[in-house]
């Protein structure tokens, strides 16, 4: 089968194809949180720092932001299958480089390569369900995003830990491979293009339509809103693996299991947030980031009374929570506000989400290093803090919105 040509979706597949677009929306959180148990391990079998670990993260999370913001506009003029295919063919090769040096360096370009391999299909197939659906089944399907998502930071970590404990940090570069090779040929098999008016790429047109878009506050204000959500997550994945196996003493097996509860915790954040999606947003965001802020301030009075696995687990899952609530509500919008440029809107969401994520995250354990549970504390402090005030200006832009429909 000639995989450069431009088969279209077969009606009959509609439904595997749809299975198959949802498998591969977790691949950035697999590609991500599989190796956090290793990455104590991986720095000791490298000889490199805890930060220079840390750093395999950073790059793919910039790598995968700026890639959403050019791969967006991409799919919507050349289409979605193609370049999906030819990403995850980059992406099986850059896992095999990776497992096979022991160059950090080169495990860093291939980091790179993956950022943007991950965003090119993860951004084809978020195009997708706005090819292929509409109405309230495209509303449905959008909302369920961030729980299918959160199954990778769910299932990757806990994988990941047994993974480390029997065959090392290089199998779990070896299992991303493989996961990809299995969907790679079902996607041959059963996928096809699917996007019916490709936009002409010109480059001035694309600008302007970026420009609109960022234009718009409340779509601005909402992938920021985004960013400090994942942040917090970011900021536990980076951190915690050493708290529990350095501070604590325990082994990746446990980090895995704590990193599989708070996936789960995002999760449950996601379906509540899908069960209240047609409740007024503003309310609702401001009771939810006002418990996280609550969540917080405790986690660090407790401080002073007991530090342990279980006090660590319980007030990062309350948080975590909150978090995925966040990114539910906010994602759905974002994707939805510009449905004539879907792969555009979802690029650009996805691509400045990530790179806030990367710098946030990596700036915030610069500060915080990963040591202890009271560094952590504090790092969740600063992303609620800030999206406390963040609120508190989107509360004002559209109550004047509001207020300036009213008068016309």
């Amino acid at each position: 089968m000639n995989i450069l040509s431009n088969k279209r979706l077969a009606k009959c597949h509609q439904g595997i194809s749809t299975i198959l677009a949802f498998a591969l929306l977790p691949l950035s959180g697999f590609a991500t949180d599989i190796y956090i148990p290793s990455m104590p391990s991986m720095g000791a079998a490298l000889n490199i720092s805890s930060l220079q670990v840390q750093l395999t993260l950073s790059f793919f999370l910039i790598s995968y932001g700026v890639g959403q913001l050019f791969i967006g506009s991409i799919v919507d003029s050349f289409g979605r299958y193609n370049i999906s295919l030819g990403a995850m063919i980059l992406f099986i090769a850059s896992c095999f480089i990776i497992a096979s040096t022991g160059n950090i360096y080169l495990i860093y370009l291939m980091r790179v390569v993956q950022g943007i391999t991950v965003a090119s299909v993860v951004v084809a197939k978020r195009a997708y369900f706005v090819d292929v659906y509409s109405g309230d089944k495209l509303k449905s399907y959008l909302s369920i995003f961030t729980i299918v998502w959160s199954a990778g930071p769910i299932i990757a970590p806990f994988l990941g830990g047994y993974l480390q404990d029997l065959f090392g940090w290089e199998s779990n570069f070896y299992f991303l491979a493989g996961f990809a090779i299995v969907i790679f040929i079902l996607e041959l098999l059963f996928s096809g293009e699917t996007i019916h008016h490709p936009t002409e790429f010109r480059i001035r047109q694309i600008v302007k339509i970026y420009g609109e878009m960022i234009r718009t506050p409340s779509f601005t204000l909402g992938i920021v809103m985004l960013g400090l959500a994942y942040s917090m997550v970011m900021v536990y994945n980076m951190s915690g693996p050493f708290i529990i196996e350095h501070e604590f003493e325990m082994s990746p097996i446990v980090t895995g299991y704590c990193s599989l509860i708070l996936g789960f915790a995002w999760m449950v954040g996601g379906f509540i947030g899908k069960a209240t999606i047609k409740g007024p947003l503003l309310k609702k965001m401001i009771v939810n980031i006002a418990l996280q802020l609550t969540f917080t301030i405790l986690m660090i009075v407790s401080l002073g009374y007991l530090v342990n696995l279980y006090t660590l687990l319980f007030f990062a899952f309350l948080i975590h929570v909150g978090a995925g609530y966040t990114y539910n509500n906010y994602f759905a919008y974002c994707l939805t506000r510009f449905p004539k440029n879907a792969g555009i809107s979802g690029g650009l969401t996805g691509g400045i989400v990530y790179i806030l994520v990367s710098f946030l995250s990596y700036k915030i354990i610069d500060i915080f290093p990963a040591k202890d549970q009271q560094n952590l504390s504090y790092g969740y402090l600063v992303l609620v803090s800030s999206s406390c005030v963040l609120m508190f200006i989107l509360a004002r832009y559209l109550k004047q919105s509001s207020a300036k429909e009213a008068s016309l």
